[in-house]
């Protein structure tokens, strides 16, 4: 019979955790939600199996490469790849019921069938919020999103992060009004690679592109406008430029800064960069980047932007919107394997309950206490040596046990022990809990 036992092992792509890291993987997201809830963003959850005609309505290309497909019955099914096309047609489909704005939170799974590579995966958690507008969206929305991030990343303690933020009608303009809206996408992939290869390597592409010497040099003076938030935009006004859409773009760019401020962000953690290029086909005004200051390595680890239409293939209320992606799970690997998350503990429980050679119905009831009072208990329930136990505990890394036999019973105490320091003491059930709690540093 053993020769047919099955292997136990998971697809490659596919991120599987053990109890320690599982729990710091909840500790981050359950952190990126209570941010996102603060600021007022509703729940959403959208079916993993979509209809593909409804689900592939603007997909082309690569993405649709990717998509997991296939037929149950009657019925053509995709596997969701993001959670953008979802809310499109949630939206469209419900926008009669809906208020707006509309500002929503999805944290789910999506499924992207590409080639596993170091940080990428086929099954992964995006956290994304967005806000809907009916017709049009005020701008002090595209100051709100950096706000969320900056609160997120901040109550993360992760490291110093800065927010990059630009407005494509900023570029647009600009590379309109030197001739060359036919090459922008071209253009602007090349600057997008400005930290990668280096200003002369850009310079040599743009070059190729057919690209004269003096528009190369106003295009390379232009994305490395330095100074302060103001001085950047002070330049921005200043240059001759007679484009609609770039003074519309660098208004703009004003507001939301001015903003910013406004929502309590640290001017230390954001800047203008006019190398974010995002989302060429996709994003119409205010544009972020977030990088993680001394791990540049680990690329945006939060990105999006202001939209003009996200439902259009579903209707023809024209509904702009802005919104951001974190992507948790290739986040979470790569925060971990570089060392700047660590976990700690294999145990939710604040106290384990140790009885020795007592009635277990006295045990339970010490434990549920502990619950009562606000705190995670469990209880080692097998008859094994203390040795054996506190070995157990130690492992599992629970910071507090509470020993309990036959004396500890009669006087209706504890032993309480601080597994960090080693320090114990006899406590009665009341005082125990006020020590883990004062322990814990709470009130």
């Amino acid at each position: 019979m053993a020769e047919n036992r099955i292997k136990p092992r998971i697809l490659t792509g596919f991120m599987e955790l053990l109890p320690a890291d599982q729990i710091l993987f909840n500790r981050i997201y359950d952190t990126i939600r209570e941010v996102y809830e603060s600021f007022g963003f509703l729940p959403l959850d959208t079916p993993v199996i979509e209809l593909s005609e409804v689900l592939l309505a603007k997909a082309g290309g690569e993405t649709e490469k990717q998509i997991y497909r296939f037929t149950k019955g009657d019925n053509d099914l995709a596997l969701r790849f993001d959670l953008t096309v979802p809310l499109a047609r949630y939206v469209a489909q419900h926008s009669g019921e809906l208020t707006f704005p509309f500002k929503r939170y999805q944290m789910s799974k999506v499924y992207r069938g590409e080639r596993p590579q170091k940080g990428r995966f086929r099954e992964f958690y995006q956290c994304d919020i967005d806000i809907i507008g009916n017709e049009e969206l005020d701008l002090t929305y595209d100051a709100e999103i950096p706000a969320v991030i900056y609160n997120v990343f901040r109550r993360l303690d992760i490291g110093k992060f800065t927010i990059h933020i630009n407005n494509r009608r900023v570029l647009n303009g600009f590379f309109e009004a030197l001739g060359l809206e036919n090459s922008i996408s071209d253009i602007l992939r090349n600057i997008d690679k400005l930290e990668k290869i280096g200003r002369e390597n850009v310079i040599k592409e743009l070059a190729e592109l057919g690209i004269d010497d003096e528009k190369i040099n106003k295009i390379m003076d232009f994305i490395t406008i330095s100074g302060t938030t103001e001085q950047k935009i002070e330049a921005l006004k200043n240059m001759p430029i007679e484009n609609e859409r770039y003074k519309e773009g660098v208004r703009e760019l004003e507001t939301v800064a001015g903003y910013m401020a406004d929502f309590g962000i640290d001017k230390s953690y954001f800047t203008i960069d006019l190398t974010i290029a995002r989302g060429l086909d996709y994003y119409t005004g205010t544009v972020y980047e977030t990088t993680l200051d001394e791990h540049k390595g680990l690329g945006s680890v939060c990105s999006g932007g202001r939209y003009d239409n996200l439902t259009e293939y579903y209707t023809s209320s024209k509904l702009p919107g802005i919104g951001i992606s974190i992507g948790l799970t290739r986040l979470f690997s790569q925060l971990k394997e570089a060392g700047i998350i660590e976990s700690r503990r294999s145990s939710l429980a604040d106290v384990l309950v140790l009885p020795m050679g007592i009635d277990m119905g006295y045990a339970l009831r010490i434990a549920e206490r502990i619950r009562q009072a606000g705190l995670k208990a469990d209880v080692y329930y097998a008859q094994r040596a203390m040795k054996h136990k506190m070995k157990y505990a130690d492992k599992l890394g629970v910071p507090y046990v509470a020993v309990i036999g036959e004396n500890e019973v009669q006087t209706d105490t504890v032993m309480l022990k601080n597994m960090a320091t080693g320090e114990q003491s006899a406590l009665d059930i009341e005082s125990a809990l006020k020590e883990i709690k004062k322990q814990m540093g709470e009130n």
